[in-house]
């Protein structure tokens, strides 16, 4: 059995709306939403389950989710567009836009290296507050102060929250304002999307309660992955900004329900948004979504450049995870999406949002129940999705 799901799918894109309702019936969703354009027409949206499940809120058609690190793409999208300005070079070093970036040895470091995971700083030396966190400048303090652990040539250590602020900054020296800010005002607003780095006031009732994640799947890949997090420090450290918080969750809380961190802006990681505003968002930068598309093909081939995959420094197993610059890009067997021309991100507990620039299509998929090591839920979709589409 599932709950009731709500809104439309095209005829044609029957077989996403079966895959969604088997993720309640038989993959443990509780709230979740998957919108699907095609062409810059919207094909999908559809939504059902339980929004909050301390009180039985529904979720609703404008129902909003942490997107966790989807919240990478958005800030991607951010720095092409400044490419594309001329305001920003991807090959120039950080400390050209930041110039106390530069010491212990950062001088050389790209803005590049910082989109690919290859800056040596996936994690903070200094121990930071939660307050100091969300303040922004002490983060930024910390990175200048730090020396790279690898140089850029040596290989990936996915930096899950610093990759935030280290694009971040480089946004805020360019263009004057937070990447938060400047989404809003280059992206959000003019595509009227429900999507935010930093939560407005306004929009804190439609957002959903989290729930922690399910237990992992029993595979050898999942104990791999749990045994290198054991071994290796670094990697709860790059998670938990300096033990500024506990993550995913601490006493059965997921962290990033607390409206203090959703308010600020931790650009890699709290990022919220509808599955709608997301999917309309990929699609925009392959599609006309009221103007021309927002990333042009120059941008697109960069971004689908692979730039990091196999086993990382940290330890970690290769699940096939691949990086082009600043997106995950297709990375079969855990996130296949749709094609060699895709480009977007995944986000802790299952959500992924992305664009297939061969079939101009944007995609998402959120959720409330974080998933485990494993989770199939936005695979099946997303293998419904090309079933579809005869891909």
């Amino acid at each position: 059995m599932h709950p009731p799901i709500n809104g439309t799918a095209d005829p044609g894109y029957t077989r996403v709306a079966d895959a969604f309702a088997e993720n309640f019936a038989l993959r443990h969703d509780l709230g979740a939403a998957v919108a699907v354009y095609v062409g810059g027409e919207k094909v999908v949206d559809l939504w059902g389950g339980v929004a909050d499940s301390r009180t039985g809120r529904a979720w609703e058609k404008g129902t909003e989710a942490v997107i966790f690190s989807c919240s990478k793409g958005v800030l991607a999208i951010c720095v092409y567009l400044l490419v594309q300005e001329g305001q920003l070079d991807l090959d120039r070093p950080v400390a050209h836009y930041w110039p106390e970036f530069a010491q212990m040895g950062k001088h050389a470091v790209t803005v590049r290296s910082t989109m690919t995971h290859r800056a040596g700083l996936a994690c903070l030396d200094s121990d930071l507050t939660l307050d100091e966190v969300i303040a922004w400048t002490p983060v930024i303090e910390a990175i200048e102060r730090q020396r790279p652990a690898s140089a850029s040539s040596s290989g990936h250590f996915y930096h899950a929250m610093t990759s935030g602020w280290l694009i971040g900054e480089v946004i805020r020296r360019v263009t004057g304002v937070t990447p938060g800010i400047y989404f809003r005002r280059a992206i959000g607003v003019p595509l009227s999307l429900d999507t935010w780095l930093g939560l407005y006031p306004s929009e804190r009732s439609a957002v959903a309660w989290m729930e922690p994640p399910l237990a992992d799947e029993d595979s050898r890949a999942a104990r791999d992955a749990a045994r290198a997090s054991q071994r290796n420090p670094d990697i709860e450290r790059s998670l938990t900004v300096g033990g500024a918080f506990a993550f995913p969750a601490l006493d059965g809380v997921v962290t990033f329900n607390d409206p203090a961190i959703q308010a600020g802006e931790i650009p890699a990681a709290n990022g919220i948004s509808t599955a709608r505003s997301l999917a309309r968002l990929y699609a925009g930068c392959v599609s006309e979504i009221g103007g021309p598309p927002l990333l042009s093909p120059a941008s697109i081939a960069d971004a689908t450049t692979e730039r990091s995959a196999g086993p990382q420094l940290s330890g970690m197993p290769d699940d096939g995870a691949r990086w082009g610059t600043g997106f995950q890009l297709a990375s079969p067997p855990s996130q296949p999406m749709l094609g060699n021309r895709c480009f977007g991100h995944a986000g802790a507990g299952g959500q992924l949002a992305f664009a297939d620039a061969e079939h101009q299509v944007g995609f998402a998929y959120l959720s409330n129940q974080m998933g485990g090591y494993g989770d199939a839920r936005a695979r099946v979709l997303t293998q419904a999705l090309g079933s579809s589409l005869d891909i």
